[in-house]
């Protein structure tokens, strides 16, 4: 009898244990990876939080700001998150493991989710600072975007391309785009180099504070480097923007990791492409992610969770 009462008590301890652990399990929390808080990234992630908690309700996300694409994918590779967004040519970098792009190896954990919005590179420069063309920066003060993240990589092709590199400028800084803008309407830098998607807050913000231009990016430079597509900011995107702006453009995607589970990751896919119209609300940017472009491009492995929901709707091939 003292044997079973002693199983009994143990066992009601276990369930006890058991009970009060479970709130825990339940509130854990899974990182979405964004960018800048002044970015596009960000307001994307957070209308990601309420759409998935919503829909996936025994987890809890957390939006990070990072850098942005180099960090999110290193970041997704050691395990610290199920979501991200990253750039296409990033993600190319990432697979191979370039480490000039700052990936020591390959980054053979990542996996495609789905296609996102395409990020448009912004040039933007004092109207005092007598840049007109990609080759005037020169010799000028300029932001490239945070060390290492997708805009300051694309920075360095932009620059390439036009036979410039950082050390033919005056002065290099590495700053988020609401740092680089504030520095530009301080008059303390000539230009910021901005790749996000259109509508980006930090641009109009420098737009409506101080009289700047937008400078173009001449379609003939893409030709030197298969990171970018010509392509042209609409007019009146930002305050007194009232020409259509030729520059770059690179295409945004939705990765996670091989480690989340596949069942995880239909659930987070379907969420979003069943319910594009809240993403769209997040931002103007978001507003170009469509549904059937969603896999058009592959810039590495899909993740079978998601293959899986494409595969239901027609948009995939069967294994």
């Amino acid at each position: 009898m003292r044997g079973g009462a002693l199983r009994h008590r143990a066992r009601a301890l276990l369930a006890g244990v058991m009970l009060c652990l479970a709130p825990v399990a339940v509130a854990s929390e899974l990182a979405i990876l964004t960018g800048g808080t002044s970015g596009v990234y960000y307001p994307v992630g957070q209308a990601l939080k309420v759409l998935l908690e919503e829909s996936i309700p025994e987890h809890r996300f957390r939006v990070i700001s990072t850098q942005a694409s180099v960090e999110n994918l290193n970041l997704l590779q050691r395990g610290a998150g199920v979501l991200a967004l990253a750039q296409g040519d990033i993600l190319a970098d990432a697979w191979a493991g370039r480490p000039e792009a700052g990936f020591a190896a390959a980054r053979d954990k990542i996996r495609l989710l789905g296609a996102a919005y395409p990020d448009f590179i912004h040039l933007l420069a004092r109207t005092d600072a007598g840049i007109v063309a990609l080759e005037d920066l020169a010799g000028k003060r300029v932001s490239v975007g945070a060390a290492r993240s997708g805009t300051e990589i694309s920075a360095r092709a932009l620059l390439g391309a036009a036979g410039l590199s950082y050390a033919d400028l005056l002065q290099v800084e590495y700053l988020h785009y609401g740092e680089g803008v504030e520095r530009l309407v301080s008059g303390d830098l000539d230009a910021v180099i901005i790749s996000a998607g259109l509508g980006v807050a930090a641009v109009g913000e420098a737009a409506r504070r101080t009289a700047v231009s937008f400078v173009p990016i001449a379609p003939q430079l893409m030709t030197a480097s298969s990171r970018f597509q010509p392509i042209a900011i609409p007019p009146g995107s930002y305050p007194g923007q009232a020409e259509p702006v030729p520059t770059a453009a690179l295409n945004n995607f939705f990765v996670t990791s091989a480690d989340v589970p596949e069942a995880l990751v239909y659930r987070i896919t379907r969420a979003i492409y069943d319910n594009l119209d809240r993403i769209h609300a997040a931002h103007p940017a978001a507003r170009a992610i469509r549904l059937e472009h969603a896999l058009a491009t592959r810039p590495v492995e899909a993740h079978p969770g998601a293959l899986r929901y494409f595969r239901e709707l027609g948009l995939a091939e069967s294994p």
